[in-house]
C-alpha cells in the first residue's frame, strides 16, 4: 500500500494509465478483428481497406507503448500474407 504522498499519486496515475491503455488496446483489437472478419469472408477489397485503416492505428499503439513492436510487426505480416493469399485464390 502506498504511504507517501508521492507513491499515492503514482498509484493513482498508474490506475488511470492502466484504464486508458486498456481502452486503446480494445480499440486496436477491434480494428484487427475487422480485418480478420473480411479475410474469413473472402473479401479481398474490403480486407485490403480494413487493413489500410488498421495498420496506422497498430503502429501508433506501438509508439504509445500499448503493444510490443515485434508483436505488431508479426500480426501485420500475417494479415498481409492472408490478404495476398486471397488475391491469388
Amino acid at each position: 500500500m502506498a504511504n507517501t504522498p508521492q507513491s499515492k499519486k503514482r498509484a493513482r496515475q498508474n490506475e488511470q494509465n492502466r484504464k486508458h491503455n486498456a481502452s486503446l488496446r480494445s480499440m486496436t483489437r477491434t480494428y484487427m478483428k475487422k480485418v480478420q472478419a473480411q479475410i474469413d469472408a473472402g473479401n479481398y477489397e474490403e480486407a485490403q481497406a480494413a487493413f489500410k485503416t488498421a495498420q496506422p492505428i497498430m503502429d501508433s499503439m506501438v509508439n504509445k507503448g500499448v503493444f510490443a513492436k515485434n508483436k505488431v510487426a508479426r500480426q501485420k505480416s500475417r494479415m498481409n500474407a492472408k490478404i495476398k493469399a486471397l488475391k491469388s485464390a
